[in-house]
């Protein structure tokens, strides 16, 4: 129940905000949203010491559709603020994109605070890949070192090979701005390029990391950072992130979920993200390196720690876990599926519903055994080592030094262990199978990639996240999919949680008088891709005026179609575009605004990361032309595993999959047109299909009322 005192702080707030802006509009859109989250929040059960955690049905979530214009930032921030202080929790802001993050901190945030009267205070999160390990730094350089570190090599287990002298300078640059506190640590903030292969032998990492016994823990910007975050009211962070910590057990990176209120911007990204976390892959010539390592690492841990039958225990099982790739090896060399291929660099190989090939079974169990005890003993030895750490007689930095270099056999062990868990697992019959593969890269030295993921996020997002969390808004310009929300809820598990509350804004802008939907009768269809590729080229002249000083986004599915209509373009055309591919993103819209604003032309053509994000408001973009309705057939091992599995239910993939997220892209696609309250322009459709599939109606239901013209 929302109380009055929670009722009285969002409408002052508000007001206050309003009358502190002279143009300020309240929106109809915005107050609903606002008052949604509220109430969702005020739902939140909480669970008194001693008790156990409540059973939690969705009851304090609230998924919300906000159109471009709405306010959505502002109205999460405000309701999602006020609530956490008075419920006594965090409020965890995560978006998928770098830019918004940048966005909430660097202006949203600010803007509230000052205008409001709220008094929130904030910080950003990031994950320790993105910090310096000040302690790893000075081991590689010897530069700025402890007096304790004096003497001691450089630990080659850092290097993979012989480091190259522009890459030790470029260390000591590092160290010597980090030490004289001109680098913070953060890579963000470091003014040129790091190199990521440079980057990972200087990043922190939960293994390595010596914690409290670090001779550097005081000035760790890992760890400065995460002291910030104990203090603020606002933790805002990404969706990786997120997905990580709940991956650890919740609570580990950010606050803990059951005192938290999450607002999940641009929440149709995080099904995907969710799969990308909980999948797993690890290459064998990569595995290989580090176990023929191990024993070097594991003997000098024995020799300090007394633990030479478990130092023994791991130099077995990393021996018949090498011997195990080694077997994978020759398998591998003589699969058909894996065989060099014209025109392809990495050839794959499917394990079809995720079931080993039967020759393969045992080997993989083995493996999947030596890489469990590989990591339990490694674990052992790294328990080993704090204890010894703790006994004041030993020699400090020398377990210091060794705990770093155990950490890294941890890392590499703990995500080979993760992929053959996951081969290894058998699917119970009735649930979603495992995809399942083998890639082989084509590079100067052969090396195979093993691969595993789950089809679907749903259950790690619902018992991971959901059921945890003590409130949840996620929201986004587009969420539903045919005009429901049925397929967001199946992919982020919140079908389950029956009392999740689901709500779809209208749209501020008049679309009726600000826009026009035009489809042309095209003769060819995108099914014959020649024809259809002239066909679009034959119509972009008759649509765009080279003449007219406005701004066109033309948006493709496929790079070869863009790049092949690029070329049949008229001379008077060319010199006004401008392709995605051929410039940084940054330099190309610098450029086109250049040319709208200087009263000339411009034309984008831009593929699906175009149809998204992309802000161009005004004459910037008055006309969009979709070449073709966005589906993306099941290409990649996933989609594959995940069709397969619809069709031996009785399903149909296209319908189900295919279809509604097309839906979701032809709206993100369309709405780059209309942006603010005063554009206008015209979409244009190049697919017949829209208006004689039986699935173009509901495609076409799902767009904005704009006026239809031809």
């Amino acid at each position: 129940m929302l109380t009055d005192l929670e009722k009285n702080a969002i409408r002052d707030h508000y007001q206050t905000l309003s009358q502190n802006l002279p143009q300020f509009r309240p929106r109809a859109a915005q107050r609903q949203m606002l008052a949604a989250i509220a109430q969702a929040f005020s739902r939140s059960q909480s669970r008194a010491e001693g008790e156990e955690a409540p059973k939690r049905e969705g009851e304090s979530i609230v998924v919300v559709e906000g159109p471009t214009g709405v306010g959505k930032s502002l109205a999460y921030l405000l309701a999602g603020g006020i609530m956490a202080q008075t419920r006594g929790k965090r409020l965890i802001v995560s978006s998928a994109t770098v830019a918004l993050q940048e966005q909430l901190v660097g202006r949203d945030l600010p803007f509230l605070v000052q205008h409001s009267g709220l008094e929130l205070t904030f910080a950003l999160a990031k994950g320790r890949a993105r910090y310096l390990c000040p302690y790893k730094l000075y081991q590689l350089t010897q530069s700025h070192a402890q007096d304790s570190l004096a003497g001691l090599e450089t630990p080659t287990v850092l290097w993979d090979s012989k480091p190259k002298a522009e890459d030790l300078a470029a260390l000591r640059q590092l160290a010597d701005a980090f030490a004289e506190r001109r680098f913070n640590g953060d890579r963000d903030t470091w003014p040129d390029a790091i190199d990521d292969g440079l980057w990972q032998k200087i990043t922190n990492d939960r293994h390595g990391c010596l914690k409290a016994a670090c001779p550097n823990r005081v000035e760790c910007p890992f760890f400065l950072a995460r002291e910030v975050l104990d203090t603020v009211d606002v933790v805002v962070s990404n969706h990786d992130l997120l997905l990580a910590d709940i991956g650890m057990g919740g609570g580990v990176i950010l606050p803990e979920p059951g005192n938290s209120f999450y607002c999940i911007d641009e929440a149709h990204h995080l099904a995907k993200k969710a799969l990308n976390q909980f999948a797993a892959e690890h290459s064998i010539n990569q595995a290989m390196w580090f176990l023929e390592r191990v024993a070097g690492v594991t003997d000098k841990v024995a020799s300090v720690a007394d633990k030479a039958e478990l130092a023994n225990l791991a130099d077995e099982a990393a021996a018949a876990l090498l011997e195990s790739l080694s077997e994978w090896l020759f398998h591998l060399s003589e699969a058909p599926e894996l065989a060099a291929q014209e025109r392809f660099n990495a050839p794959t190989w499917l394990w079809v519903d995720g079931v080993v090939p039967e020759h393969l079974q045992t080997l993989t169990d083995n493996t999947a055994l030596a890489a469990r005890a590989l990591l339990k003993n490694l674990n052992g030895l790294n328990d080993a080592l704090a204890a010894a750490r703790r006994d004041k007689s030993q020699d400090g930095a020398l377990i210091d030094r060794l705990s770093s270099e155990l950490g890294v056999m941890l890392a590499r062990a703990e995500q080979v262990c993760a992929v053959w868990d996951l081969l290894a697992t058998t699917t119970v019959e009735g649930e979603a199978p495992l995809a399942k593969w083998v890639s082989r890269k084509i590079q100067d030295k052969p090396d195979y990639h093993f691969h595993a993921s789950p089809i679907s996020s749903a259950s790690m997002l619902a018992n991971g996240l959901w059921r945890r969390a003590a409130g949840a808004v996620l929201t986004s310009a587009t969420l539903r999919s045919l005009g429901q929300f049925d397929l967001l809820l199946r992919q982020t598990g919140l079908h389950w949680l029956p009392q999740t509350t689901t709500l779809a804004l209208d749209s501020p802008f008049d679309f009726a008088r600000q826009g026009e939907l035009y489809i042309p009768p095209l003769g060819a269809s995108p099914k014959d891709a020649a024809a259809h590729t002239e066909a679009v080229a034959e119509w972009l002249p008759k649509l765009i005026d080279a003449a007219e000083p406005i701004g066109t986004l033309v948006l493709f599915s496929s790079r070869k179609q863009m790049q092949e209509v690029a070329l049949r373009l008229p001379e008077s055309h060319l010199p006004l575009l401008l392709m995605q591919g051929d410039l940084p993103k940054a330099v190309l819209l610098q450029r086109h605004y250049e040319a709208v604003n200087g009263g000339r032309a411009s034309i984008i053509f831009g593929l699906d990361s175009f149809a998204e994000g992309m802000d161009l408001p005004g004459m910037a973009c008055v006309q969009v032309i979709i070449a073709k309705l966005p589906f993306a057939m099941p290409d990649n091992p996933i989609e594959k595993t995940q069709s397969r599995w619809i069709e031996q239910r009785g399903g149909n993939p296209f319908m189900e999959i295919t279809v509604p997220e097309a839906s979701i892209k032809l709206v993100q696609a369309v709405g780059r047109l209309i942006r603010t309250e005063s554009d206008y322009g015209r979409v244009t459709i190049l697919d017949s299909r829209i208006l004689t599939a039986r699935y173009g109606k509901q495609l076409l239901a799902c767009l904005p009322p704009f006026k239809r013209i031809g």
